[in-house]
């Protein structure tokens, strides 16, 4: 049996000397898309920016495999260099900063500091800017800003098609659009699922789940998950809410 990409046993964190995730335990394969559905404060953002190596976000027990090797002592460089990917659920804006100078910038970076030769780093963007559905003046803004939650969540799209991760975590990556920015979100991020890589769609709502059919969904309570199964499993979350996935409180004997 292959091993799985992403392998996380057991996983405490803390932020601020605060515990929010409580033995985290997951498993991910390449080629599948797994969604985690949970309220505000069950640790959801906290696993997205411990996977990616958030120096405030500190792992305390537990193990975070990623394609066999421990991800724990690798710097967040290192971890883009690796094959890891996070977008943003509140992406930043650099002012002064064209998104095509940030993209080069970018793919340097996981390349080993290598620079991408211009008619190959071309071709990449207008192959990705038909795909998404993007026009080529959009290379020319600065990164965010001004934009609208649809542009910065496309961004965040267009930045995972040209980076290639074998592991994309999104983070909330509905959060803010209307329904139309969703389906264009949606219709990128599946352009997107191949077989050499995994999506770790993180969301609080069914929503999302409408456009992007996911093989595994996972519900998160309070730093665990709580429950795993198939896409239904986010419909029954609809009709019986986050309450409905509470393990039950042990009495307290006096």
């Amino acid at each position: 049996m292959a091993q799985p990409l992403l392998e996380i046993d057991q996983v405490h964190v803390a932020v601020d000397g605060k515990e929010i995730l409580k033995g985290l335990t997951l498993r991910l394969n390449a080629g599948e898309v797994h969604a985690i559905m949970g309220p505000n404060g069950s640790g959801k953002s906290t696993l997205s920016f411990c996977l990616m190596g958030h120096p405030k976000y500190a792992m305390t027990s537990g193990s975070i495999l990623y394609k066999g090797q421990e991800l724990h002592s690798l710097a967040p460089n290192e971890r883009a260099a690796a094959g890891i990917f996070l977008a943003f659920q509140y992406p930043t804006a650099i002012p002064g900063v064209t998104i095509v100078n940030f993209l080069r910038a970018a793919l340097r970076g996981v390349r080993g500091g290598q620079d991408v030769p211009v008619k190959e780093f071309r071709q990449l963007v207008k192959t990705h800017l038909k795909g998404l559905g993007i026009s080529e003046a959009f290379m020319n803004r600065y990164v965010n800003d001004g934009f609208s939650g649809g542009e910065k969540k496309r961004l965040e799209i267009l930045q995972m098609a040209m980076l290639n991760p074998a592991l994309a975590v999104l983070d909330e990556t509905d959060s803010g659009l209307d329904i139309d920015a969703l389906k264009t979100v949606a219709a990128g991020i599946n352009t997107l699922r191949s077989p050499q890589r995994a999506i770790l769609l993180i969301t609080h709502y069914q929503r999302m789940l409408n456009y992007i059919t996911p093989d595994v969904v996972h519900v998160m309570i309070d730093g665990r998950v709580a429950r795993s199964g198939g896409p239904e499993l986010a419909l029954e979350l609809e009709s019986k809410g986050y309450e409905g996935f509470r393990p039950p409180v042990e009495p307290v004997t006096v």
